[in-house]
């Protein structure tokens, strides 16, 4: 069953700019543009794009926050910008610059008041709470006012509020940001779990391609508010026309080697670096060279996603549209 619905969803602001003394111009700006995918339930999607790309405006409106200027939106079976009361107790949203906690109060009791707020069960609250304070490492923050807290210790603060209340989505937007290296692993084990134990639907914008790699098998790239690719993640590669790079050591220092399997990028006395399609084997072409080359030592280095991102972006919307996987 599909738990989120988009179907040629678009979202026009209306901008006015001085164009000279006692004059304004104003535009229309199209930050989402006739935008469509379902998410069916229980599924992890990772949403990237650039700053200004139509992540946030997308997010917003699926919380009800925004309403769509064309287009039907569905969340839940709800629409958002007409029941968006309805809609909150199913929903939990995580904004990275942002935070639902009460900033001058301790962490423990912003949660008593989200408590109150959703009508939560004692039982499935504490419950809740205690899973939460252990796997994101809250207990020494509970008595901390949130305006003492780090940026991370706060993201980690906000990830548990949005959960209290067991949401059948979860929108994330950048929920890693200012953690270190050890929390960053922390929350990615989390999510994993939330996921897998109670099938929570999550949908994750992000700059850190890492969270996207580790957490998502399905990837969205958005792009001047069009949709650019809808994917399994290891299918950018081959939208993205990205190579893998094999590196041979040899016995001596040779010519570039000859291969029809690959180009030579690179020579640095006996090491090579070869360089072969993302969406090709790489056992073709190391049997060719183990056939006519002395080899010592071979590694295969997998492609970098965050070149391939950039390289989609620098192609442009209208460029992309046509490699898009839906």
């Amino acid at each position: 069953m599909d738990l989120i619905e988009l179907d040629g969803v678009e979202k026009v602001f209306d901008v006015r700019r001085r164009t000279g003394f006692m004059r304004r111009e104003k535009r229309q700006v199209r930050a989402v543009d006739g935008i469509s995918f379902t998410i069916p339930r229980g599924e992890m999607v990772g949403y990237i794009g650039p700053n200004g790309a139509g992540k946030s405006t997308t997010i917003k409106m699926l919380t009800g926050i925004l309403t769509p200027s064309g287009g039907r939106l569905r969340v839940a079976g709800i629409d958002p910008a007409r029941e968006r009361t309805r809609l909150a107790s199913r929903i939990g949203v995580v904004f990275g610059q942002r935070t639902t906690l009460w900033w001058d109060l301790p962490l423990k009791d912003s949660y008593r008041l989200m408590h109150r707020m959703y009508r939560i069960p004692d039982a499935r609250f504490a419950a809740n709470m205690e899973r939460c304070v252990e796997l994101l490492d809250l207990a020494e923050l509970l008595d901390v006012p949130v305006r003492q807290l780090s940026l991370g210790q706060r993201m980690r603060g906000d990830i548990a509020a949005a959960l209290l209340h067991d949401p059948e989505v979860l929108y994330l937007d950048e929920p890693t940001i200012g953690l270190d290296v050890v929390s960053k692993s922390k929350v990615r084990q989390f999510l994993r779990d939330l996921n897998a134990e109670l099938g929570t639907t999550v949908l994750l914008t992000t700059h850190d391609l890492t969270d996207i790699e580790q957490l998502c098998k399905r990837v969205m790239v958005i792009d001047h508010g069009r949709l650019m690719y809808d994917g399994a993640l290891a299918g950018l590669h081959e939208v993205g026309e990205s190579e893998r790079m094999l590196v041979v050591d040899l016995e001596q220092e040779l010519p570039p080697v000859e291969t029809d399997l690959a180009r030579v990028v690179k020579v640095e006395g006996p090491r090579q670096w070869l360089a072969f399609p993302a969406s090709v084997s790489a056992a073709p072409l190391v049997a060719q060279l183990a056939a006519s080359y002395p080899l010592l030592d071979l590694s295969v280095r997998e492609p970098d996603i965050e070149a391939v991102i950039a390289k989609m972006y620098a192609g442009g919307a209208d460029g992309a549209q046509g490699a898009r996987l839906v």
